[in-house]
């Protein structure tokens, strides 16, 4: 009979001590950070829910690799190491080191997109929106419906909407589509997978208009595991097998290599095309360093290699998948409402839902994840109106994203079981006095991801009715 249990498959080497704040100094550390999660002290966190990026446990290996790494500053055994396990993974000609997945995406867009072209995606995260709107284009988003029903257990949702995407490209003049581009697993709309057949139909449309394809694959592997796990096709394959039919699909991918690659820092730029190529290595030379460490060091890129061989560990994958959805399960038993079917990197929390007197003006994601720290200590990010929306420079009001999230992402092999439980119990004593959560309001605000360094305060009236949702 086989165990009802997952367990870690690893154990723990290395611990590291957390710092118990009381609820008053949680309040007054929120006050002091103008209520942006991203604005406090991480000593001052009890549990790190704010990102998967870059917060990860490495493995003994990896850090054994580290310890070999070559710090020659060209041509170093390092990067010939990470350049084949790479080209293995993905099948990509040119493989071209960062220093993380955002020094990727500028790159990249600043040899191929020009001012008032348009790059189309199933859903731009952040960063890789502010990149193409920052060089005067157009980033726009074509999500699955589905994904629009959050609490509905529907499969594939970070799918592409397909026929939105064809009569968009039709209608498009020539030349005016520079790429397109594909994120894996859609981060924007709840971690959701991409299916093997919209990654097949998507590659197949953009080559018919003659468009280079990028994948965003960040998580590539997570979206490789939901591939395995679901696609009747796929189950009795290899997970590498399941990635290099994903990335052979593509002409090129980035990938933030802080996620999937299971280090602290990296980035990874492929692509097949030579010109493309000698493009991106000159631009990296001027602004990242010699294109043979791409502003790593050494022993970075050897932990990365390492990192590469082990995520697509099924034992791994597994055990992944099993602590979202005890988060998810018990989020759900005490009625949080949140996004369904869960991801793998995190769950995420339909704020909107849950503080329904808030208007989305109010910016109730933002005010959802101050109550959780303030709460039990505990830092999540939000995903919606104060990420994705701006303050119209006229009226002075906000323009709302289509929906309120808070993320909960889970930094891989960090936490057990107990923390997770913590998470559950502040979420539980938050849907006890949910009516009390009080909206915030923008006060300063960067023109670029201004989520990063906004300053809030409680808001100070009830919002008037929201506009248009921002695209």
């Amino acid at each position: 009979m086989p165990f009802r249990t997952t367990i870690e498959p690893f154990r723990i080497k290395s611990v590291e001590a957390l710092k118990f704040t009381t609820r008053d100094e949680r309040k007054a550390r929120l006050a002091e950070a103008g209520f942006n999660v991203f604005q406090l002290h991480a000593d001052d966190v009890l549990i790190d829910l704010l990102t998967d990026s870059g917060t990860g446990a490495m493995s003994s290996s990896q850090w054994a690799a580290m310890i070999q790494g070559d710090e020659s500053y060209a041509g170093s055994r390092s990067f010939y190491r990470f350049r084949d396990v790479v080209a293995d993974l993905t099948g990509f000609a040119h493989i071209i080191p960062t220093h993380q997945g955002r020094a990727a995406e500028r790159i990249l867009f600043g040899c191929m997109v020009q001012k008032g072209q348009a790059v189309p995606n199933n859903a731009h995260f952040d960063t890789t929106r502010a990149n193409v709107e920052f060089l005067g284009a157009e980033a726009v988003d074509f999500v699955h419906p589905s994904a629009r029903a959050l609490s509905k257990e529907t499969p594939w949702k970070g799918d592409v909407d397909l026929p939105a995407l064809e009569a968009w490209l039709a209608a498009r003049k020539p030349g005016s589509v520079p790429l397109g581009m594909l994120t894996i697993t859609n981060n924007r709309t709840g971690g959701q997978p991409v299916s093997m057949q919209n990654l097949r139909a998507v590659s197949a449309l953009y080559r018919r208009y003659g468009i280079p394809f990028f994948l965003d694959a960040a998580r590539f592997a997570e979206n490789a595991w939901w591939i395995h796990r679901m696609d009747p096709e796929w189950q009795n394959r290899s997970l590498a097998d399941v990635a290099r039919a994903m990335f052979g699909l593509a002409d090129g991918c980035m990938i933030s290599a802080k996620k999937d690659g299971l280090v602290n820092i990296g980035g990874i730029l492929c692509c097949n095309d030579d010109k493309l190529a000698e493009r991106v290595r000159n631009l990296l030379i001027l602004t990242e360093g010699f294109p043979t460490y791409g502003g790593l060091a050494g022993r970075d890129l050897a932990a990365l290699a390492q990192g590469l061989r082990e995520v697509l560990d099924h034992d791994y994958l597994h055990y992944r998948e099993a602590s979202a959805h005890y988060l998810a399960a018990k989020l759900d038993a005490v009625g949080v409402p949140i996004v369904k079917p869960f991801a793998l990197h995190a769950v995420y929390v339909d704020a909107r839902a849950m503080l329904p007197h808030l208007s989305p003006q109010q910016l109730p994601g933002q005010a959802l994840a101050c109550a959780l720290y303030e709460q039990g200590g505990v830092r999540s990010v939000e995903i919606g109106t104060l990420m994705f929306g701006r303050t119209d420079p006229t009226t002075g009001r906000q323009t709302t994203a289509e929906h309120d999230l808070v993320r909960l992402c889970l930094p891989r092999r960090v936490y057990t079981q107990s923390h997770i439980d913590w998470v559950v119990e502040a979420f539980a004593e938050l849907m006890k006095r949910r009516d009390e959560i009080a909206g915030l309001e923008v006060v300063e605000e960067a023109p670029f991801l201004r989520a990063f360094t906004a300053k809030l305060r409680p808001a100070r009236k009830p919002a008037a009715r929201p506009l248009a949702a921002a695209t």
